[in-house]
C-alpha cells in the first residue's frame, strides 16, 4: 500500500449514501429504458457527473456517457464501466419502485450498476485520494446482443477521447452471498451467437402425409441430432453449450406445414471451439434436412465473443476486493460464466477485469420477471470502485 495515502476507501465511508443511492436505484428502476433508448437514464447520470464536478461527454455511440475526473500530476488513467438499459420484460412485483413502463424492467441489475458506479463517482470526486485520471463509462446497449453500446462506443473513439491503462466492470451475480465478489481470469465468459433455422418441406393434408415433406417430421429429429454436435465433436475438456430456444411451425392438427423454423443459442470458450461448432452445426443441419427431402435456410450470427480477463489486472482486482471486505468474501478461481458481455470488446482493446458479485443467495435470476437488484450490494460496489480507482492512481 503506498504511504502517500493513509488510508483507501472503506466500506463504512459510504454508509452516509445507502438512502441516496438507494432513492437513484429506485428512480431508475421505475422508469427502465430498452437498449438505444436510454435518454433519460443517460441524462441523470450526466447531470449528477456535472454536479459533482466531471468533464461530461455525452452521446458517444448512442446514449453514452463518460465522466472524466482528473487530479494530481500521475499520468496513469483507468477506466470503469456500468451498463444501462433494461429488458423487454413485464415485471412481476408489488414494489414501490416496481417499473411504470409496461413490458420494460430492469431484469438484469443495470440499474444496480450504474447506481454503484455514481456512488464512487460522487466519492471520488469528495476525496480526490489519487493521483491521474479516472475515466466512467455508462454504456447504453449492453442487451442488444449484436452491434451493442460497446461496439458502438468503441466505433465512436471511446479510447482515443479517453485513453486508459486498464478497464474494469462487474455484473451482479444471483446465487451468491451478497457483497461476495468472485474473479476468473483468461477465459471467463462465453461467446454467444444466435442461429436461425427455416425448414422448408412440402405441405399437405395430415391424412396423406405419404404426399408431403414433413417440416415438423424433420425439426423434431433435428433437435435430437444437434444434441451430439458437443457431445461427439467437441473435446470433452472444453466446454460448449448448443440449446434449442425456439421451434414454431404449423397452425392446425390436420394440415402439415410448409415450413418449421428453430432458433439456437450456442456458447463456447474458445475461438476453435467458436469455429467448430458453426462448422459442425452448419452441415449437420444441411445434410440432415436434405436427407428428409427438405431444404434449409441457415442464418448464423456471431454475437459477443469470448471475454478474456487479463492476468494482471485481474489478480488486482482480486486484491482490492480482499482487503475492502476480506479474503473469505471472495471467490478465486471462479467460472466459467456461460453467459455473455459486450464487455468482451473493451478487453480486445486494452487490458482490464470483468468480476462479479453476489446479489444473495435467494435472489430470482436475471433476465426473470420477479427479479431485483439487491441495494445491500450499492454502498459495497461504490467502495469498491473507489478503492480500486484509489489504488489503480496511488502516488507513485
Amino acid at each position: 500500500m503506498d504511504t502517500n495515502y493513509k488510508s483507501y476507501c472503506q466500506v463504512s465511508d459510504l454508509s452516509d449514501s445507502q438512502d441516496f443511492l438507494t432513492k437513484i436505484r429506485h428512480q431508475l428502476h421505475r422508469n427502465p429504458e430498452l437498449s438505444f433508448k436510454e435518454l433519460a437514464t443517460a441524462e441523470l447520470v450526466a447531470l449528477r457527473l456535472s454536479e459533482w464536478g466531471y468533464e461530461v461527454t455525452r452521446n458517444i455511440g448512442g446514449h453514452g456517457v463518460v465522466g472524466r475526473l482528473r487530479h494530481g500530476e500521475g499520468s496513469r488513467s483507468v477506466s470503469l464501466r456500468a451498463d444501462m438499459d433494461a429488458l423487454p420484460i413485464l415485471e412481476e412485483s408489488s414494489s414501490a419502485h416496481a417499473s411504470k413502463n409496461a413490458g420494460v424492467m430492469h431484469a438484469c441489475g443495470h440499474d444496480g450498476h450504474t447506481t454503484m458506479l455514481l456512488g464512487a463517482a460522487r466519492q471520488l470526486a469528495t476525496t480526490r485520494n489519487f493521483s491521474g485520471t479516472v475515466n466512467l463509462v455508462f454504456q447504453p446497449a449492453e442487451e442488444a446482443g449484436r452491434d451493442s453500446g460497446a461496439q458502438r462506443m468503441i466505433a465512436d473513439g471511446l479510447f482515443d477521447r479517453f485513453p486508459c491503462d486498464a478497464i474494469f466492470g462487474l455484473h451482479n451475480h444471483p446465487g451468491y452471498p451478497v457483497g461476495t465478489f468472485m474473479f476468473g481470469s483468461g477465459p471467463f465468459m462465453s461467446a454467444s451467437d444466435r442461429v436461425f433455422i427455416t425448414i422448408h418441406g412440402r405441405g399437405g393434408h395430415a391424412a396423406r402425409p405419404h404426399m408431403t415433406v414433413d417440416p415438423i417430421l424433420i425439426a423434431g429429429s433435428l433437435v435430437m441430432a444437434l444434441q451430439s454436435v458437443v457431445s461427439r465433436n467437441i473435446d470433452p475438456t472444453q466446454t460448449a453449450i448448443v440449446t434449442i430456444g425456439s421451434l414454431n411451425a404449423g397452425i392446425a392438427s390436420n394440415v402439415i406445414p410448409e415450413s418449421a423454423r428453430m432458433s439456437l443459442s450456442v456458447r463456447s470458450f474458445s475461438v476453435e471451439v467458436r469455429k467448430r461448432l458453426q462448422e459442425r452445426i452448419t452441415k449437420l443441419v444441411t445434410l440432415h434436412v436434405q436427407g428428409y427431402g427438405g431444404s434449409v435456410k441457415i442464418d448464423y450470427e456471431q454475437g459477443y465473443p469470448v471475454l478474456v480477463n487479463s492476468t494482471a489486472e485481474t489478480a488486482f482486482a482480486l486484491q482490492v476486493a480482499s482487503e475492502l471486505v476480506g479474503a473469505e468474501h471472495t471467490v478465486y478461481p471462479f467460472g466459467p460464466v456461460t453467459g455473455s458481455e459486450d464487455f468482451a470488446y473493451y478487453l480486445q482493446h486494452r487490458p482490464g477485469c470483468f468480476l462479479r458479485l453476489g446479489n444473495g443467495e435467494n435472489s430470482a435470476m436475471v433476465h426473470n420477471a420477479s427479479y431485483d437488484f439487491n441495494d445491500q450490494n450499492l454502498t459495497v460496489g461504490a467502495a469498491y470502485w473507489t478503492r480500486l480507482a484509489e489504488r489503480f492512481l496511488a502516488q507513485a
